[in-house]
């Protein structure tokens, strides 16, 4: 066990200690004992090291807003401790930390198994949503569904008392750890960046998991260049606790069998990146002979970057994205025509990323200032989605009905009373746990 400092995590060490270390990371919503069944064996082997996710499991309750920042923990307890290379497995959003592993700091990993995870979790959308329901309800909600998304139907009938065990662990996670969670696995998407894993990776998946199903291991295995697919039969999303035996028996034959040894220097061992593809001419294709002088090459020709500012299109994009979601922008974009385009790259660049975008005012203050504005205006449409976009941005339906209530005392009685009715439908849609 360990005192944890902000930057850092709470973490536990078995096993011998002059063997090689083995990380298990948890998955959202869980603690480092989802593991328990599996530490007997993998000690065996190797020194298994277990950490918790901030806010889980009794952790100190810093947030870590995405998985780049938790990774960066991690190394820095490791480095704490004087760990330089190790094997690592993950569930889940432990898998994406794994991931984020072997893309930034490959020289660490040995060897990597990616279980029920993906390289993108559902949509942005959904995890946002997820953290408006904690942020108003707070966790039982997600809690008392748990079990149906974790484990599959039998199991969860058949075994009580772990059913109960995984309701109490998300039960008692901190809900502000586990909305930054959910922001974490709303920004991960690496789709684009598979092919430059370059660790021997076991990619993991129950066969019932309704989460990160068959198909997401399946796009992990196709770009990953050296991966390989094990489905687990009748397991559904936490698969090393619904079967642990499976589980083990494919972490040990994995991690025993492609654990990839570190670069020795004549200063000691170090990692040395993949060496950059060169191109080779085919010997079944001479080149004929120079009946000339060579021409001379010029050198290419690269475009000065234009003074001034960036064009702010492209952060516009993102922070309307993150505040109104991709469903609301895919839909305003995709009804675009020659007509509106211009006016909708006008208020991404302009008002996304030209206002929204400043450092000046936290995106709660804006959501704030810009619910007042509609209200004063009589802009109801609008009102609406800045409505869901001020749930998203971290203020409660409490908080919302303050600045409406303010907006009635500057803004009059007629305009607050309309902008109540669509305030509170709203509201009701997005703080309603989903069945």
């Amino acid at each position: 066990m360990s005192e944890t400092p902000p930057n850092s995590l709470q973490y536990r060490f078995d096993g011998p200690e002059e063997a090689p270390v083995l990380i298990l990371g948890p998955s959202l919503g869980t603690t480092w004992h989802m593991w328990d069944r599996q530490v007997p064996e993998l000690t065996k082997q190797w020194r298994v090291f277990r950490f918790d996710l901030p806010g889980h499991g009794g952790a100190p309750a810093y947030p870590a807003g995405s998985v780049g920042a938790l990774t960066t923990r991690l190394l820095a307890t490791l480095e704490g401790l004087g760990v330089q290379r190790f094997g690592y497995a993950g569930c889940a959003f432990g898998g994406a930390v794994g991931i984020e592993l072997a893309l930034r700091h490959p020289e660490r990993l040995a060897s990597l198994a990616l279980i029920a995870a993906s390289p993108r979790f559902g949509t942005a959308d959904e995890f946002r949503q997820r953290g408006v329901i904690v942020r108003t309800n707070g966790l039982d909600p997600i809690a008392r569904t748990a079990p149906e998304r974790w484990f599959t139907g039998g199991f969860a009938a058949a075994q009580p008392a772990i059913t109960e065990w995984a309701v109490q662990m998300v039960r008692t996670t901190d809900p502000g750890c586990y909305i930054a969670s959910c922001e974490a696995l709303a920004s991960f998407d690496v789709r684009p960046e598979l092919g430059r894993v370059g660790v021997p990776t076991l990619v993991l998946v129950g066969s019932d998991d309704q989460v990160t199903g068959p198909a997401e291991a399946r796009t992990l295995v196709a770009g990953i260049p050296d991966a390989r697919l094990a489905v687990v039969p009748g397991a559904s999303h936490l698969v090393p606790v619904e079967q642990p035996n499976a589980v083990t028996d494919l972490l040990v034959r994995h991690f025993s069998t492609a654990w990839q040894p570190a670069f020795e220097t004549s200063t000691g061992p170090t990692a040395l990146p993949p060496a950059a593809l060169r191109p080779v001419l085919s010997p079944a294709s001479p080149q004929p002979p120079q009946t000339g002088p060579l021409a001379e090459i010029a050198p290419i020709a690269v475009p000065q970057q234009a003074q001034g500012r960036p064009d702010p299109y492209d952060a516009g994009i993102k922070v309307r994205r993150e505040v109104l979601g991709d469903a609301h922008v895919d839909r305003a974009l995709a009804q675009a025509d020659e007509f509106s385009g211009d006016f909708q790259e006008f208020i991404t660049r302009y008002a996304w990323g030209e206002i929204w975008d400043r450092p000046g005012l936290d995106r709660r203050t804006r959501s704030c200032v810009t619910l007042t504005a509609l209200v004063a205006g009589g802009h109801l449409d609008e009102l609406a989605f800045h409505t869901r976009a001020a749930l998203r941005n971290g203020l409660t339906p409490g908080e919302i009905k303050e600045v409406l209530l303010q907006a009635a005392v500057y803004c009059g009685v007629p305009a607050a009373n309309s902008a109540f009715k669509v305030a509170q439908q709203v509201i009701r849609e997005e703080t309603t746990p989903r069945e």
